[in-house]
């Protein structure tokens, strides 16, 4: 079979950068269609009914939205694998996924898009809890002696979460925000994932995301 892929993506956006490195982790070729967002062409509108990068075209077969994207990717080519073997942990894995989509995504724009001071020390609250939460319930239960999620490799859970931490310093320089102390697993799996060869293929500069962000903070 010939697997011609072909990932429709745009540079900023932590979304299709997850699909980007579980591609570059499973070592899969493809084509990067860079989208600009403001002008959509009509072929990337056909093959994205959402309008919305990420979006994967794998011969015939036209997928979106990332974590989709990423769970075909782990069944269509398996090796290496990227989600926990057993059921439970598997489970354990989407729960994740889904947190970080519906909850630490959303808080974290919530506070650099917010520009009212009295609200300002709550939101950074929130996100200082959702820090502590990873690494209370996620790390100190799953990951045994490993810096990731689940142990001594990475896995799509990494994978989802990642490119909202290498962004982070647009909320430091907007909003102050940092990773607490008291979150010694979380600060060592940022190190480990920064210094992963498919983290590093493709990274941005500070200076990138905090220019990219400045509409959303100011």
């Amino acid at each position: 079979m010939n697997d011609a892929i072909e990932l429709f993506s745009a540079r900023v956006c932590p979304y299709a950068h997850r699909s980007r490195l579980v591609l570059m982790e499973k070592g899969i070729d493809f084509t990067l269609t860079e989208i600009d967002l403001s002008n959509k062409p009509e072929r990337f509108l056909q093959v994205s009914a959402y309008g919305k990068v990420p979006a994967l075209l794998h011969n015939e077969v036209e997928i979106y939205e990332s974590a989709i994207i990423n769970e075909y990717l782990e069944e269509v080519f398996p090796d290496p694998v990227l989600l926990p073997r057993s059921a439970a942990r598997r489970a354990y894995a989407r729960i994740w996924i889904d947190y970080c989509n519906s909850r630490f995504t959303t808080d974290s724009y919530t506070l650099l898009k917010n520009r009212d001071q009295d609200k300002m020390e709550r939101l950074v609250t929130v996100v200082h809890d959702h820090f502590r939460i990873i690494e209370n319930r996620a790390l100190a239960k799953l990951s045994g002696d490993g810096p990731y999620w689940f142990g001594r490799a990475p896995s799509l859970v990494d994978m989802a979460y990642y490119p909202h931490f290498e962004r982070f310093p647009a909320w430091e320089y907007y909003r102050g925000l940092t990773i607490p102390a008291d979150c010694p697993r979380l600060l060592n799996w940022v190190q480990a994932m920064g210094n992963r060869d498919s983290v590093r293929a493709i990274i941005n500069s500070p200076e990138y995301y905090i220019e990219r962000y400045k509409s959303y903070a100011t």
